[in-house]
């Protein structure tokens, strides 16, 4: 008999962990979509995909034509620009290697590596950079809006300190 309601026991924690983790579940789903109904895409950083496609908009690439007598050289890798290389012309005029420039471009401030010009505009260099600042563990922490011990008093407060059975 003492078996049996130890049976009953255990399965009635489990039910109220399984039903707790279930709520949860619902509250982060009514969270996200809640969070997508007022999103305004100025507010988020953008992706690294997102932000080399705004750069190829603003200054595409193009192939690389010997015109003239002197060679040109691109400034970041400092080798000489060949005849049918992917190059990268800034709105400042300079030329470089579109992958030395690319490069460039996702680490710093997104400014030409000679004069330093902004190649985009300074909102979205800026949203760019906030998200290249965002911590993992702070995204892991903005994807279900509390702290860790938010979640704890939740679970506590739902069904009282049912985890020493198990202790």
């Amino acid at each position: 008999m003492g078996a049996f309601s130890r049976f009953i026991a255990h399965l009635y924690t489990l039910f109220l962990v399984f039903f707790t983790v279930l709520f949860l579940e619902l509250v982060i789903l009514v969270r996200s979509v809640a969070g997508t109904i007022g999103y305004n895409a100025d507010d988020h950083p953008i992706t690294t995909a997102h932000y080399l496609k705004l750069i190829e908009e603003k200054n595409p690439a193009s192939r690389y034509r010997v015109a003239g007598k002197e060679p040109k050289e691109c400034s970041v890798c400092l080798s000489v620009l060949e005849d049918g290389d992917e190059i990268r012309r800034l709105k400042c005029k300079h030329t470089f290697h579109k992958g030395c420039v690319d490069k460039w471009l996702e680490q710093d401030r997104a400014t030409c590596p000679i004069c330093r010009r902004l190649v985009l505009p300074e909102a979205i260099v800026v949203r760019y950079s906030q998200r290249r600042q965002i911590q993992p563990h702070r995204r892991r922490r903005e994807f279900y809006g509390g702290s860790d011990e938010e979640l704890i008093l939740l679970l506590t407060s739902l069904h009282g300190n049912y985890m020493r059975r198990f202790m």
